[in-house]
């Protein structure tokens, strides 16, 4: 039986998820953006051990659920799943200074992968759209190019993968991956996204929980239980590298730098 912190799951992919995990024996502690939803997250998921809130967007608030997810002791896994879609018309900026997309969907999994107690497992959702990320990392915070929401989405996604690949690498005792879920229609994927939902919440709790030689690796990414080839720049140490460098250097906050 493992203990698993979701974050983001208070509806969609990571709800599904925690339902999944909990009907399989596992304890679950949610995550929540307020206290209402907390409440309604506590409420679709019956069994599940408690719920953390905080706003991802904030570096403060991501900084306070670490504290929160650390008070309650030690996880067997964490899956980072809170996100947020492409279609944001501008640079939405955070109470940060950044952009809310990057804030959410790039910062927030670094700082709790960082200030979390390390966990056995870490579990990262990327995308397909992360093939179209651009490995530069240059302009991270989009100060300097117009906004694009898809790119800036697509951007962040590969920094999932970056960030799952540079902890596979640093951290050897953890089990590091990331997985595409697929488009499904979810809030964020929209009802006509075409790909097959009862499949879009199932490799991350593999990855979580499972037990065979397949879910017990390191440094993959995944679709639908099998391996998939990432794009190929997320190999290299030196793109991996430069995203944790800005991460520190923006957050403030630093990755220890052993299991």
């Amino acid at each position: 039986m493992a203990r698993v912190f979701i974050t983001g799951s208070s509806d969609g992919l990571g709800q599904m998820a925690a339902q999944l995990l909990i009907e399989q024996g596992h304890n679950v502690v949610l995550h929540a953006r307020n206290e209402q939803r907390g409440r309604q997250a506590l409420a679709a998921v019956p069994g599940a051990e408690s719920v953390v809130i905080g706003d991802l967007a904030s570096i403060a608030q991501t900084r306070n659920v670490a504290e929160q997810v650390n008070r309650l002791g030690e996880f067997d896994a964490v899956i980072h799943n809170a996100a947020v879609g492409y279609q944001e018309p501008r640079r939405i900026a955070t109470e940060d200074g950044l952009p809310h997309v990057f804030a959410v969907n790039t910062l927030a999994p670094y700082i709790l992968t960082a200030l979390i107690h390390q966990p056995r497992r870490l579990v990262y959702l990327s995308s397909g759209l992360h093939q179209s990320g651009d490995p530069t990392l240059k302009d991270l915070v989009w100060e300097q190019r117009p906004w694009r929401g898809q790119q800036a989405y697509s951007d962040s996604k590969l920094h999932d993968v970056l960030l799952a690949f540079a902890i596979a690498r640093r951290w050897p005792a953890v089990l590091s991956n990331a997985l595409e879920p697929g488009w499904v229609p979810t809030k964020m994927g929209g009802q006509r996204a075409p790909d097959d939902l009862d499949q879009g919440h199932r490799t991350q709790v593999w990855l979580a929980a499972g037990n065979d030689k397949e879910a017990t690796v390191t440094g993959q990414y995944f679709f639908h239980l099998r391996p998939r080839k990432p794009l190929p720049a997320a190999r290299d140490p030196q793109v991996q590298d430069a995203l944790i460098d800005a991460c520190s250097r923006l957050s403030g906050v630093d990755l220890p730098t052993v299991s």
